[in-house]
């Protein structure tokens, strides 16, 4: 019978930062090892659920679901431990037999501490343990001047959103974040110099506690043996780590919501340029999601944070499974009715752009 305790590690990180492009390559080079996976994100549409899914995560052989994979919607953890996350909580503990691992996505939107507290209540404390917390960084956009007070950057942040200043709600996110983490990944490191990266290093570090490993990664690829098995405790130390959030009884994302569109889209080049127009136009954070394009047997991602986009065809289209586009838009004062509109009338007027 098994009597340890089963380690678990919160994935955390800021909008677009690549958790879910690490928890793939982490599961996908998992040998062997038995990893349940919990993801969080914020909204109905399950984008990161079903990208873990691409890659078999979640299913069996069969394409059957083999109850290792767990979907949360609300889009922060720490606030709903009681309601939704301690009743997964339960069901995995039932099955710990059959568990080597667990790991904790959460949304980008998400306060790491109080998800950590949540693991000294004793019916969780006696059979699970909070092996560390990771937070993945992405490097651009710190080196950009987004969520940082760096003098180097001022010419970036005079480009960079308005709403991402220290003083906001996304900044003390950001900084909570790295102030709860045991290890840190800087990521998409590939597309920064020596000296910026070493720029970002030194932003980061300014908010992390003394000691705390970096590494640098692209396209989420980090042997498992740097991410699993670190037997931090965090449970036992978390109350020591200071956050802006700490004298709160309570916090709400007021200033977040979701909301998600259905589009018509012909041309993958002109939907970036519609999307990146209407993140000017809009205070709008993220945008994720999959697209169909006509002729093409692949499905598209596309993910973007602030005017930064990618995309990438993830996997064939099933049988019988519907070929639509649909996006899930992250923002203040977003109106779906509104943002559908503006992208399918950009999408049949704007040019394509090479």
């Amino acid at each position: 019978m098994q009597v340890h305790k089963i380690p678990a590690t919160i994935v955390t990180g800021f909008l677009g930062s690549g958790k879910t492009t690490l928890l793939r390559h982490l599961l996908t080079n998992a040998q062997g090892k038995r990893i349940a996976v919990i993801v969080n994100e914020f909204g109905e549409l399950g984008i990161d659920g079903e990208l873990l899914r691409s890659c078999g995560i979640g299913c069996d052989e069969n394409g059957v679901e083999n109850g290792q994979l767990f979907e949360l919607a609300n889009g922060c953890l720490c606030c709903t431990v009681q309601e939704e996350f301690a009743p997964v909580m339960e069901q995995l503990a039932a099955r710990r037999d059959q568990i080597d691992h667990l790991v904790i996505e959460t949304s980008g939107l998400a306060l790491p501490k109080p998800l950590v507290q949540a693991f000294q209540w004793p019916a969780l404390r006696n059979v699970f343990t909070v092996d560390s917390v990771i937070t993945v960084v992405d490097a651009p956009a710190v080196a950009a001047g987004q969520f940082a007070e760096d003098p180097v950057a001022v010419d970036a942040q005079r480009r960079a959103d308005e709403n991402l200043d220290h003083d906001s709600p996304l900044a003390e996110l950001f900084e909570d974040q790295l102030a709860t983490a045991d290890l840190v990944v800087l990521h998409k490191t590939d597309g920064l110099d020596a000296e910026a990266l070493a720029q970002v290093e030194a932003i980061v570090r300014g908010e992390t506690l003394p000691g705390v490993k970096f590494v640098h990664a692209q396209h989420g690829r980090i042997d498992p043996s740097v991410l699993l098995g670190l037997g931090h405790a965090v449970e036992d130390v978390i109350d020591a780590r200071k956050t802006h959030h700490d004298e709160e009884e309570d916090h709400d994302h007021d200033e977040f919501e979701s909301v998600h569109v259905t589009l018509d889209v012909a041309d993958r080049a002109r939907l970036v340029d519609a999307l990146i127009a209407l993140v000017q136009r809009h205070e709008i954070y993220r945008i994720k999601g999959f697209v169909a394009l006509p002729g093409a047997a692949m499905r598209l991602v596309v993910q973007g944070v602030g005017q930064r986009f990618d995309s990438h065809f993830d996997r064939a289209w099933r049988s019988g499974e519907a070929r639509a586009t649909r996006l899930v838009v992250i923002g203040d004062h977003l109106d779906a009715a509104v943002l559908q509109a503006e992208l399918q009338s950009a999408l049949a007027e704007a040019p394509a752009t090479a």
